[in-house]
Order: C-alpha cells, then structure tokens, then sequence
C-alpha cells in the first residue's frame, strides 16, 4: 500500500502538514467497518496511563476528569474481544517492527486488524499494546540487574541487555513528547466520542462535525507514532541501528500537538455550544418557574441558589434557605462595587422595619466574574459582608448561572444595585424597588409597582419632595416666610460672587433668605474644600458630605422611578423638573433655586441667575410690586444666552435611560451622545 500522501500546498493554507488528499483519506475509512462492538476505553486508557506513567515518572498523563486510581484494579476480560485485538495488536507491533518492516505497512495492518471497532477503540487498544510492550521491556531492563529471573530472561531474549539498559535514557525526551501528545489527542477523541451521546449539540453541525471530520486522520497518526516508537524500542533490544531517530519521534511529536490543538479548539467550542445550550435551557426553566404561581417563595429561592442551600444570616451564621420561606423577601442585587454609603442608606431602612411591623429581609446577590476572581475581589467581597446587617450568600458562586443571565436580561441589571421584591408566594412585587426605598422608606412596604405609582400620583412637586429629608430647618423657614435659595457647583469664584450679590438684593428688598450650598454629584473632594471655604468666609449654609451624597442620588433615583412607569417629560411635571437639576449638575456652571412658602419656585444656571442679580437695578421695582421669586422669574425668562451648552450625565443602569430630554435653557430636545468617564474625580 502507498505512503500517505500529504495535501498539496496548491490548496488551501488552512490544511494542516497532518493532513492528507482524498485518496489516502479513503483508505483509511474503507477499513472502518465497525459491528456495534462496545469497549470501555476509559478503563483501557486508565490503566494504560498507569503503565506508562511507572515507566516515565515525571510524564505529564493526566486524565483530567476521567477515572484516575492510583492502583489498577480494572477487569479488562469483560470487554467484547478488546483483550484479544490487543494481544493481536502486541504481536503485529513486535513482530513487523523487529524485522525493520515498512511503518506505513504495519500501520495499516493494525487499522484492518482493529476494522470492528470504533474509532476511538482503535486507538485507545493500539495505546495499550504499546504500553504491554513498552512495559515488558522497561520491567526486565530495571530489574535484570537485581532479580535472577528478569536477568535469565534478559539473557534469553536478549544477550547483555544490563550493560545497554541506559541507552533508551538518551531518547527518553523525544518518546516523552510523543507520548503525551499522543494522549492528549487520544482523550479528545474519548471526549469527542462521548459528545456524540449528548442532547446539547449534534454530530452533524460545526464544531463537533468539524473535530469529527478529523478522527480517522487523528487515529491514523497515533497508530503511526506507536509504531516510530516501537521500531525505536525494538532496535535497542536488538542492538540494531535504531530505525526511527530521535528528530523522526520530534517531527511525529509536533504533527500530533497540531492535532491535539486542532481538536481541542474544537472540543473546547463544542463544551462552549454545550454550555450554551445548558444556559438557555435552566434560563427558560428559571423563566417558568418565576413566572409560574407558586405556593410559597422557597422553590424560586431554591432555584436561584441552586445546591447551595445555606445563607449567612445578618449574624453571620450559616442557616437554610428555609427560614425566609413564606416572608416578603428583598433581592439585593449588585457587583462588588456597590458603595458604603448605598449600604448605609439601606440599611437604615432596613433596621426602621422592626419598629414599623414590617416582616420583610434582605439578601444579598452578588454578581461577580468567576473567571478574573482573585484575593483582591475575595477580600473585597468578605469586607462588604461584613458591614450589612441582611443575609448574604456564603460563597460569590452560590448564585446559578442562569440566574445571573435572568437578572441581567430581564430585571436589568447592569453595574448600578438594584432590589427585587418578591412576595411571600415569590411573585416579583417590583423589578427594582431601590428608588422608592430610597425616596419613601419603609411607607412605601411592600414595594410593588402599584405602590410606587400610587405615591408619585399623591406627590406635587414641592421643595419639601427634594429637601424636605435632608434639611430639618425648612419648616421653619417656611413658616417665617423666608426666602429659601438652595445651590450648586464647584466653581469658588463664582459661588462667592452670587452669595454676595443675593445676599445685597435680599438686603435691598427687606426679606429673609436662607441659602444653602448642596454641592455636586462626583466631586466629592473637591465639594469638601468648598464646603470648608463656605463656612469660613461666612458665605451661606452648607450641608455635610453624607447629605450631599444622597441627595444627587435621591434624584436620579426619582429619575429612574418615573422612568420604570413609562413618564415622559412631556406629560410629567416632577421628571422635568428632576431633569432640569441633573442637567444643571451636569454642567460646569453652577446653579440656583429660589423657594417661598407660598409654593412659588425659580431656578437658573449660575450664569444666568449671577447676571440678574448683578443687574438688580433694572428689575428692582419689579420685584417690589410682585415680590422676589415672581420677579426673578420674568426677568431670567426673557434671559437667553446666545450660546448656551447644558448637558445630563446618568449612571447606564438603575432604570432606563430617558429617550428624550429637553434642554434646561431653551426647552429644544438634547442630541443623544455617549460619554465615558474613568472615574468620579
């Protein structure tokens, strides 16, 4: 029978030096004619491994998931004719190798002497002789010195073996190679031939069809390399001229990694396609079962955490899931990035249920990268454990897989935190009840959507909405009938200009003011230094960090409050007006809102309400006749820059973003852009 033949370099470059034309191709598949016959090429390769690895201490023949016994304890004899193909394997390999026969030759003998047998079975008995072979050799060369009947043996089958039982040691690098590149390849085709039984993938389509194309060539250059290998054992027994040298079992050692790393890129899509498919179907088994009427909340809690059935409770003690059975339960979901003080805010909500009845708890879902997980994110993750006072996982893998994907796709979740409610029966009350935690507390229990729109219906859009938790004075003022101004920005300079000029027009027009400066969202540095200068120069009141923390996220959590309703800007007064402050937050200029009891409001950016105040000349008798805040309002209405530039910066998740906005200034929708931002500072 001919050599094989390689595929010519006129075709595609994506053919391998391992491959062959159509013609060798056929050959080799006109001796597969396999009858049904099963062998279990786990067991055969077990204990092939454990030959080899006695011979060549330091191989590297891991089975990686397969039975892997320290002791061979495997009966062979139950499989159908597998030991007489391999006595009958061992007996063409030394005879036709002995007499120095054609490699080709005897390679071929072996694919027609192994014909009924799977492909996979080929090569794993084919493995299996050579290791007989190999380590009936290796057995009387290290003991011929040391045991009378190895040394007799030695003598018999060949003269002087112990003065030559060194001379293999000089080869043992090349055969090394080849022998673990061989058994990498032959345990993926076990592993390939195993997904044939699979219901994730099918053998006709990529990539399992592609690494299957490959099987018979694969198995062809695995019986070949046993063959170079036991011509090169043969020829030492002998004393002959060793015919496969050592540069012959390196080139074979580099055709069967190729192999090997063509297999497994394929091998390693089919486990992806796999996983894949597993994913989507615990995803749509989650999907019912979240979806479907359940008598009490556990099974959906059960199946979120999968075999993981333990949590740790606020005390930090491992309990069964069981205890949160039949209570409203809130689903915390973030990454490891979720702030103290969205911890802090929380929590204060969260110890105020006891005292208002309520029989709600917290758990915790951390949703991190398994891949990058680290000491760093381990330690990150056991520091936020600590510092909540709900149940938390007791390990970052707890939560299913699917899971993860079910709360990314349908509940939203992205970076920013957000809280699930489910109800004592597990029905989700809200997909992300975190807004009106925040803006309500516990008076908006037990946090379902109707809820939270029954409360925006109940609510006008006063002062007290925005400031009323975070400033305990404005009561007071209100009831003095004080003039209340609350601002914003970074800018010293111009804080310090309208401070003062305010302050002159109050003064001139004989009313109480009250001004407060409320920072900006993400500078929190540098609101601090600002801050401080306030108070030393006397300019106007300031609040503390914490305050001006929650504040600006009190907002866009009204933001994404009305965005979970469908509330547009057009028929929605309390979103244009929340709007209208982020996109003066998000400008670089400063801004202003002036507050009377009588519930008129103005507002401004700081460009515009410093340049009216300056100008206080022109409008003062104005404002004598209809009072501060009406004035205000019709002299900054007719004040519209030429140029102007206002713009809104919001988190990407919490709530979906707003499809159109309207400028602060003129009213004209915004365009659309993106923006990255490396960090708050």
């Amino acid at each position: 029978m001919a050599r094989p033949t390689p595929i010519s370099s006129q075709q595609s470059m994506r053919n391998e030096h391992w491959m062959f034309d159509d013609a060798m191709n056929e050959r080799i598949r006109s001796t597969h004619a396999p009858d049904g016959r099963v062998v279990d090429v786990t067991q055969v390769l077990q204990v092939t491994r454990n030959v080899l690895r006695h011979i060549i201490p330091n191989i590297n023949l891991s089975l990686n998931g397969h039975i892997d016994a320290s002791d061979d304890q495997t009966n062979l004899s139950a499989a159908d004719g597998a030991l007489d193909a391999l006595h009958k394997i061992c007996c063409e390999l030394s005879c036709k190798c002995s007499r120095g026969g054609d490699a080709h030759a005897t390679t071929m003998a072996i694919f027609n002497m192994l014909s009924s047998y799977p492909w996979v079975a080929k090569v794993v008995l084919t493995l299996a002789a050579f290791a007989v072979n190999f380590g009936e050799f290796w057995l009387i060369a290290q003991l011929c010195t040391s045991n009378p009947l190895a040394k007799s043996v030695a003598l018999l089958k060949q003269p002087d073996i112990s003065e030559h039982s060194q001379t293999l040691k000089s080869h043992f690098d090349a055969l090394s190679k080849l022998i673990n590149a061989m058994f990498d390849v032959t345990k993926c085709i076990v592993k390939l031939t195993e997904l044939r039984s699979s219901k994730y993938i099918s053998i006709g389509e990529p990539p399992l069809s592609t690494a299957m194309a490959h099987i018979h060539t694969a198995t062809y250059w695995i019986i070949a390399s046993v063959v170079a290998c036991t011509r090169q054992i043969t020829g030492l027994i002998e004393f002959t001229t060793v015919t496969s040298e050592a540069w012959e079992l390196s080139s074979l050692a580099h055709k069967v990694s190729s192999i090997h790393e063509h297999l497994q890129s394929q091998l390693s899509l089919c486990y992806e396609r796999i996983d894949e498919k597993k994913l989507i179907e615990a995803f749509e088994h989650f999907k019912r079962t979240i979806e479907t009427p359940q008598v009490d909340n556990l099974k959906i809690l059960q199946n979120i955490f999968g075999k993981e059935e333990n949590l740790l409770n606020p005390d930090r003690a491992e309990v069964c899931i069981n205890v949160l059975g039949r209570k409203h339960v809130i689903l915390l979901i973030s990454d490891l990035s979720i702030s103290q003080e969205e911890i802090r805010v929380l929590e204060d909500v969260y110890k105020e249920r006891v005292s208002s009845g309520l029989n709600y708890e917290i758990i915790w879902l951390p949703i991190v990268d398994r891949t990058t997980w680290n000491d760093y994110y381990r330690e990150k993750f056991s520091k936020l454990q600590s510092i909540m006072s709900w149940y938390t996982v007791s390990q970052h893998v707890a939560i299913e897989p699917a899971v993860i994907k079910y709360i990314r796709e349908e509940w939203g979740f992205f970076k920013k935190p957000i809280a699930v409610t489910l109800n004592p029966q597990g029905k989700v009350l809200c997909p992300n009840a975190l807004n009106m935690m925040w803006i309500w507390g516990n008076s908006a229990f037990p946090f379902s959507s109707e809820k939270e729109e029954s409360f925006w219906k109940a609510k006008p859009w006063t002062l007290d909405l925005l400031f009323g938790r975070l400033e305990a004075d404005l009561p007071t003022w209100v009831s003095q009938q004080k003039v209340v101004c609350f601002y914003g920005g970074v800018k010293m300079e111009w804080i310090q200009s309208f401070t003062t000029a305010t302050t002159a027009v109050a003064e001139a027009l004989g009313i109480g003011i009250e001004m407060v400066y409320v920072g900006k969202k993400n500078k929190r540095e540098r609101v601090k230094k600002i801050t401080g200068l306030i108070k030393e120069k006397e300019l106007s009141r300031a609040w503390e960090d914490d305050n001006v923390w929650f504040f600006w996220n009190l907002l866009e959590s009204m933001l994404y409050s009305k965005n979970q309703h469908g509330k547009t800007i057009e028929n929605d007064v309390i979103k244009q007006e929340v709007m209208t402050m982020l996109e003066y937050d998000s400008s670089k200029n400063g801004w202003a809102v002036f507050y009377t009891g009588s519930g008129e409001m103005v507002k401004a950016n700081g460009e515009k309400v410093l340049s009216t105040m300056d100008k206080f000349d022109e409008w003062k008798n104005l404002a004598k006749q209809m009072g501060f805040v009406p004035a205000l309002r019709e002299k900054l209405e007719g004040v519209i820059p030429r140029h102007h530039c206002t713009r809104l910066i919001l988190p990407s998740n919490g709530g979906r973003i707003p499809e159109r906005v309207q400028c602060a200034e003129c009213g004209r929708p915004m365009e659309l852009n993106f923006l990255y931002r490396c960090c708050a500072e």
